[in-house]
């Protein structure tokens, strides 16, 4: 064996070291803005507060508004957005793989691709995350045809088909448009799901749907802006605003407080808290009530431990306090907020701050990124931080309890440790010294975490190969440290660093000292992304350095 793998312990733990901060380094650095796609011709990252030909009362300014600020469109470099000229298969393309980033793909385009958009064509990428991804397709003879303007019908069939939508009766069509006739025998089913599925958007006439007619800028970003709400990523169109009464309503949306937030995807935190601490009951009456409501993102960015200390019985009273900060009497939209105190049904003010000029409303140090979402009993604004009142001090909810004299810890298996929740699986590894183990190898690894007490987890895996690897090692959790931005969105990341033992699987079993280090990234309240530096010292020395994602548990 080269004497390259007879390290000592020393310089293997250093690099174990090394290797954790260099993991460390690259998340705390705050992330970049993303860029947009530069084509020629085509919008640049403009506010929408700038565009001069959507004005205030322009009837799709909700929906251009809400894509530009999550970067799926933009103004032109002339500040405008020219909101009536057509769309091309190319450019909704290039606007389907902006809103949609994150969609499995379905299918693969053949190696030649189509025989019309050439390799160096600006949109040949969107084109072909577009095809692979189930949104569009070609035409006979392997063209896509990219400079063809997109008819309305073919936007909506391709959001129909893009989102997996199924349902919807064909033959009720006519109930909905008066010209649900001129919808082509292809489409009449995928209509019929877009309809039920409210992504329709109809613009002067609802009942018209125009099929044959050109897409505009204005009609494709409605018609994104309901495909995204379809998906729980955006809320629902305020009804009271003028925007909301162009949304054909093929399903009811009125319900009260708590069943919105719970049918979104946003406000899992907030419905189970609300459920927990008893004051969904409340929320479900007449009222009416305001809720500045965190998103998932807003709660995740807590300390870590400090949803799952809120949940226990001895820390209702806050919880109820917290919760309670964020409801205002009354339905309150965002144009009768004005800057100064508010009073919350907790007794406690909020400070509101107002910046008409840039279209924001923030509450104390949390902005409202959603406003006006209407119940059938009040009004929610979606925030991006959880409000806490003055007299509550979460730093104590994250005290470990204690025994008897005080210094007993509580040992749990399976609980959130100050570094986050506990979670199971799975990892890639990649080797980066010796030749023999599955460590040191690039292989397929099964994780997980189980918090122990505040401080302490253990974190038994698997790493499948050749020679398969157990690893179970016992490691310090440090509390989570702001690790960056992207998107509005702040991550925080805890490290960790411990030492247990590997376990060769072979036919000889072989036991050995193992080092780890690394941190662990909170992504929401459901998942966890971890990685680490593995050294294990057996017959011989076996590093890897292994990624994962942990289902929060």
């Amino acid at each position: 064996m080269s004497s390259l793998f007879r390290w000592s312990s020393t310089k293997i733990a250093f690099l174990v070291l090394g290797m954790t901060a260099a993991t460390i380094a690259p998340i705390v650095i705050s992330a970049p803005a993303l860029s947009q796609n530069t084509v020629p011709s085509t919008p640049s990252p403009t506010s929408t507060a700038n565009l001069s030909d959507v004005s205030s009362d322009y009837w799709a300014r909700p929906f251009i508004q809400a894509l530009a600020d999550n970067n799926v469109i933009a103004g032109f470099p002339d500040g405008t957005f020219r909101p009536n000229q057509p769309v091309t298969r190319a450019e909704f393309a290039a606007l389907i793989q902006k809103a949609f980033s994150n969609q499995s793909r379905v299918r693969q385009l053949s190696s030649g691709g189509f025989s019309d958009v050439p390799a160096n064509y600006w949109a040949a990428s969107a084109i072909q995350n577009a095809y692979e991804t189930g949104f569009l397709a070609g035409y006979p003879g392997n063209v896509f045809k990219p400079n063809q303007e997109i008819p309305r019908v073919q936007g909506i069939v391709s959001l129909s088909n893009g989102l997996g939508l199924s349902g919807g009766d064909a033959s009720t069509l006519s109930s909905f448009y008066n010209d649900a006739s001129a919808i082509p025998n292809y489409a009449v089913n995928s209509v019929a799901a877009a309809t039920l599925g409210n992504i329709v958007v109809n613009y002067p006439d609802v009942k018209q749907l125009n099929p044959q007619q050109s897409l505009t800028r204005a009609e494709a970003a409605a018609l994104l802006y309901q495909a995204l709400v379809k998906q729980g990523k955006l809320q629902p169109i305020a009804s009271n605003l003028p925007a909301s009464q162009y949304v054909v309503a093929g399903t009811p949306t009125s319900t009260d407080i708590v069943a919105l937030a719970a049918s979104s995807s946003s406000f899992t935190t907030l419905t189970s808290l609300l459920k927990t601490s008893g004051l969904a009951d409340v929320l479900q009456q007449a009222g009416p009530y305001t809720v500045f409501a965190p998103t998932d993102q807003a709660f995740a960015a807590l300390p870590a431990a400090t949803l799952q200390e809120l949940q226990q019985p001895e820390n209702k009273e806050a919880l109820i306090k917290i919760l309670r900060y964020h409801v205002v009497p009354g339905a309150v939209t965002a144009s009768q907020l004005s800057s100064g105190k508010l009073e919350t049904v907790e007794d406690k003010p909020v400070n509101i701050q107002i910046d008409r000029a840039n279209n924001q409303v923030s509450v104390n140090n949390a902005r409202v990124i959603q406003a006006d979402v209407k119940a059938s009993n009040g009004i929610i604004h979606a925030i991006n931080q959880v409000l806490i009142p003055p007299d509550v001090n979460i730093s104590k909810l994250n005290q470990p309890p204690t025994g008897s004299t005080g210094t007993t810890p509580d040992v749990t298996v399976g609980r959130a440790t100050r570094g986050g929740r506990s979670y199971i699986g799975v990892a890639g590894n990649i080797g980066l010294l010796g030749n023999d183990r599955a460590l040191s190898d690039g292989n397929f690894a099964v994780i997980s975490k189980l918090g122990l007490t505040r401080n302490i987890s253990v974190r038994p895996s698997v790493i499948f190969g050749d020679n398969t690897l157990f690893l179970v090692p016992l490691t310090l959790d440090w509390s989570p440290r702001r690790g960056g931005s992207v998107d509005h969105e702040t991550f925080s990341i805890s490290p960790y660093v411990g030492a247990g033992v590997a376990i060769a699987a072979n036919n000889n079993t072989d036991f050995g000292l193992l080092l780890t280090g690394g941190v662990d990234v909170p992504l929401g309240s459901k998942f966890t992304l971890t990685g680490g530096v593995n050294a294990a010292f057996l017959n011989d020395t076996d590093v890897g350095l292994q990624f994962g994602l942990g289902y929060n548990f």
